[in-house]
């Protein structure tokens, strides 16, 4: 983390029957979708619209995840995805997760994710003009 305390923030998510394996347990890639979720619900609590970034020219492509799984998610589960902010800079962000069973507070998943800020016509990693760093910046105050 840069600076600062940082911004947490968690939301909730119902373990839907298509999340889940033959076993009714969550398979294993559907982590990092709702790290995506998690992340995008980040940016917006810091007044950032992911679709102003796009048609800004901006893009965010993943160079980096990571999971660690701990414990079973089931069907029907609802699932707590704490966002934590790592590194906010003008050229990339970084982003740990942690991902509780509400009903027993059980940690099922610790995560990371790295994004790279890119210009979406060329591809080649850019700085973030003020109008979003600064809001970053403010998430880790």
């Amino acid at each position: 983390m840069v600076g600062g305390i940082a911004m947490v923030t968690m939301i909730n998510y119902r373990v839907h029957f298509f999340d889940t394996d033959a076993m009714a347990v969550v398979h294993h890639a559907n982590y990092i979708r709702w790290f995506e979720i998690a992340r995008v619900d980040f940016l917006r609590k810091a007044g950032i619209i992911l679709t102003e970034m796009m048609d800004d020219g901006y893009v965010f492509p993943i160079t980096d995840v990571r999971v660690k799984y701990l414990s079973s998610g089931y069907y029907d589960d609802i699932l707590t995805i704490k966002t934590i902010p790592t590194a906010l800079t003008r050229a990339k962000m970084e982003f740990s997760y942690e991902v509780y069973r509400e009903k027993d507070n059980t940690l099922l998943v610790k995560g990371f994710t790295q994004n790279v800020f890119t210009n979406k016509n060329t591809g080649k990693i850019v700085r973030l003009p003020a109008k979003y760093y600064d809001k970053m910046r403010q998430a880790l105050k």
